[in-house]
């Protein structure tokens, strides 16, 4: 069965449940996040964390492709929700950047800098510590970074242009980019409209998008969590694609060349049938 299902007293019932259940799991795990040590051990254990998550909210995972072997790698997605900081962990493995905001949040923070996230400061004035900082970890680390281009979700309808600025460490460097294209469908595979993305299943503020449509009311990260709790889900569709050659590209050629890579594969994808 397709579409949006219906709200009523059991499933909300269900999802205090499947909700409570996830922050019990959290404080269980938080001696273990707090004795790992940084590094490899700590982020192989984020997908057993997140595990716990995709389980009560009822998110199937579905990979086409493979990653690279080659390191440093950098994997670039175009963003939808709060989800694919569980999904991307679970399925591939490795960390991400992030924005520096994040680092501040309570638990998350702390939660996070464990899992190996990379916090930057994305303002133009702290551009250099950024670039350093992210060279360093990518030549480092074993596993693959994931990054968002975008610099923010979206309802699902299209793909942000890529932000320049956040590929001035893959300029003239040896770091490998590999574009993957996520889309979201309903648990048996179908197609979700984007009237029904934008109003239930992508997390994104209305104000900070360009077109498509706009959701009636903007929930919280956990509120989002528990609005999919009470839906039952729904499927993530990962297609990892070719790495491009970027030699000689500057960081805005990089940036337009792996838009239209995704955005093109996006688009050409997320209204065609599970397969």
């Amino acid at each position: 069965m397709s579409g949006i299902r219906r709200q009523n007293v059991f499933n909300t019932l269900g999802a205090v449940l499947k909700f409570a259940t996830f922050w019990v799991m959290v404080i269980i795990q938080l001696p273990i996040i707090f004795i790992l040590p940084r590094g490899r051990a700590s982020v192989r254990y984020m997908g057993v964390f997140m595990r716990f998550l995709l389980v009560l909210a009822g998110i199937k995972i579905r990979v086409h492709g493979q990653l690279s072997s080659r390191r440093p790698l950098l994997v670039i997605s175009n963003h939808i929700s709060i989800f694919e900081i569980a999904t991307f962990p679970v399925a591939l493995g490795g960390s991400f950047i992030a924005k520096k905001e994040m680092e501040s949040w309570p638990l998350v923070g702390w939660v996070s800098r464990k899992f190996g996230v990379v916090f930057i400061d994305r303002r133009p004035s702290h551009a250099m510590d950024a670039l350093k900082q992210v060279q360093q970890t990518l030549s480092s680390v074993s596993y693959p970074i994931f990054l968002f281009p975008e610099g923010t979700t979206t309802n699902g309808a299209y793909v942000k242009p890529f932000k320049s600025t956040l590929f001035n460490f893959v300029e003239n460097s040896d770091v490998v980019v590999q574009p993957l294209v996520m889309n979201y469908r309903y648990r048996n595979g179908d197609v979700i409209s984007d009237a029904d993305m934008a109003e239930h299943f992508a997390y994104f503020d209305n104000a900070k998008q360009d077109m498509g449509p706009h959701c009636s009311r903007e929930r919280s990260a956990f509120g989002q969590v528990f609005h999919i709790m009470m839906l039952g889900g729904f499927m993530v569709e990962l297609t990892v694609l070719p790495p491009p050659p970027l030699a000689g590209m500057d960081r805005k050629q990089i940036a337009e060349t792996l838009h239209k890579i995704v955005s093109d594969k996006y688009m050409e994808l997320k209204n065609k049938p599970f397969k």
